[in-house]
Order: structure tokens, then sequence, then C-alpha cells
């Protein structure tokens, strides 16, 4: 075993609030955002909107988006999803796990996203976990079933009592127009 690993500091929520820039704190060790791409920004603006709309729509009052909000999960541990969606009452601070969490891969993400916070996600019990591949347009779906989660092969999403249905390809087609 390595010196720097034996010897790694383990921070917590209380530090976390006290550092500058964007970070995420996962049992205890820092990791640095990168700065999002303008195809990241799109279709996480889309898919806010198309959600919110939905919800809207659909009369869903209780399911809000979320947009880089921090999600607080335990006392050494808060990540900032791109996108969450949150029923029910919203706490001042969110530390009850999300009913869906949506991650925009980008090649600097994709070991964060596909690992550590899908990871995460399940061991919280996320209902939805979503990533969205900007490059390959495409989206991996998995639902929080049996204590795991299971890649879903539909876009419908019960959240709180409501069905949503979401057509991701369609944000795709949307971008490419606006090139």
């Amino acid at each position: 075993m390595s010196l720097a690993y034996k010897y790694r500091p383990h921070y917590t929520v209380e530090d976390y609030l006290r550092w500058q820039g964007d970070w995420e704190l996962i049992e205890g060790i820092p990791y640095a955002m990168a700065s999002p791409r303008p195809i990241n920004q799109y279709l996480l603006n889309e898919l806010g909107a198309f959600l919110r709309n939905v919800f809207l729509q659909e009369e869903c009052s209780t399911c809000k988006v979320y947009v880089e909000l921090d999600w607080y999960v335990s006392f050494d541990t808060v990540i900032r999803p791109d996108l969450m969606v949150l029923c029910g009452e919203i706490p001042e601070r969110v530390e009850s796990p999300p009913q869906m969490v949506v991650e925009i891969v980008s090649p600097s993400s994709r070991q964060m996203d596909e690992g550590l916070k899908f990871e995460l996600c399940e061991m919280q019990g996320v209902k939805y976990f979503v990533l969205v591949y900007p490059d390959e347009k495409m989206v991996k779906v998995f639902e929080f079933v049996d204590g795991k989660y299971r890649e879903k092969l539909d876009r419908v999403f019960k959240l709180d009592g409501c069905e949503v249905s979401v057509d991701f390809l369609e944000l795709f087609s949307n971008f490419e127009g606006r090139r």
C-alpha cells in the first residue's frame, strides 16, 4: 500500500462547505468537477424544461426538476447530479434520495458517471438512474428493482403516482438542427 493512499485525508461535509469551486465529495474523497460542454448544457436544459412541462401537464405538481443541486448523502458524501427529480416536500437541503438522477456523460466524466455515481445511487435506492451519451446519441435507463439496478428498455417513468414518457432521441434531433 502506498503512503499517499495510507495517509490520505478523509473530508466531511463541514470541509466541503468551505471549499471554493465545484467539487463533489464521495466517502471523504474530493473530486473536482469538470466544466460542462455546450452539448451537455443544451441537453440538460432541454430535458429539464421537457420534464417540467410534463409534470405541469400531467398534474404531477408534487415532482420538481432540479439542475446541478447538491444532494447530501451522508456526513462525508455530497454529489451534484446534472439533473434530479424530487417529489413531495422539498427541504432546504436535499438529504433523501431523489426519484431520478440524470447524468449527461462526457469523456471526462464517463468513469465517474458509469461507475462511482451509478453505484452510489444504486446503494441509496434512487428509483431511476439515467445516463445520456451526447456523442453516441444514446441513453441508458436503469430502474431500482429488488435492491439493484436493472436496465430499463422503455422510457416510461412512474414518479409519485404520475406516469411520464420521455423521448430522448427527440432531444438529440433538436440539437442537430442547432449546430
